[in-house]
């Protein structure tokens, strides 16, 4: 059976029926590509992701899922994150990745977790590559749509070098990480950005992001043994 490209093979839920199966998947596709497309910022592995969502789907003894839509969803998150922690997918990692939508508020608790987890990984994957500077420029530009004379006030410099910034930022991304990101680092920028996109209130953002442009990297080279870990950036 061959549907929207699911192809079904026999469950391995014991007592479930694969018709019924199919059937609630179906219902879910649609959104489930969108969540996969948002995530990997590539259709084809979007693609790639909802048929492993499906094969995971078949695997499951589903007899225990309370909520299929739950479940689908959450499986579909974590696997096209996956896909962009995944070494190959490190060298081909979208340039213009979907900061406008995840800035976007969202009301259900399912696309707020989906929000927050994609957001998450995305900022681990900038802050691998991107300088403070870059990175606040990169998130006021692409996620909240700031004019580069805004971006210049936040960052205390000129409009000029905030396109500079823009450009080499987006430069950047096209290269493999080498740098261990900060843990705490990045969990504050992600609360902020989170905050931000879900209140409107961008005010902690912008401090957070200048404080950093100013002082010191939020990514660092792994440590060797014989120096010190540094503190916790962005503290």
């Amino acid at each position: 059976m061959s549907t929207s490209g699911v192809e079904a093979t026999a469950p391995s839920g014991p007592g479930d029926d694969l018709d019924r199966a199919l059937e609630v998947f179906l219902a879910m596709r649609t959104q489930l590509f969108r969540i996969a497309r948002r995530v990997t910022g590539d259709i084809a592995n979007a693609e790639d992701v909802v048929q492993d969502a499906w094969l995971r789907w078949q695997r499951t003894d589903r007899r225990d899922i309370k909520n299929p839509a739950a479940f689908l969803t959450t499986t579909t998150t974590h696997l096209a994150i996956n896909v962009i922690q995944s070494a190959r997918h490190r060298h081909e990692m979208p340039t213009d990745l979907p900061l406008a939508d995840l800035s976007a508020p969202v009301q259900d608790p399912l696309r707020e977790a989906e929000q927050a987890a994609t957001v998450e990984e995305i900022l681990r994957e900038l802050m691998a590559r991107l300088s403070p500077s870059e990175l606040a420029t990169y998130l006021l530009r692409k996620g909240f749509d700031y004019p580069y004379d805004a971006i210049a006030g936040v960052l205390r410099t000129t409009a000029v070098n905030a396109r500079q910034l823009a450009r080499r930022a987006q430069q950047r991304l096209d290269g493999d990480p080498d740098r261990e990101v900060d843990p705490d680092a990045h969990r504050l920028v992600t609360d902020a950005f989170l905050v931000a996109s879900r209140t409107g209130e961008l005010r902690f953002l912008e401090e957070l992001l200048a404080e950093s442009a100013t002082t010191r990297p939020h990514a660092r080279r792994p440590a060797r043994p014989a120096h010190r870990r540094p503190a916790p950036r962005l503290a």
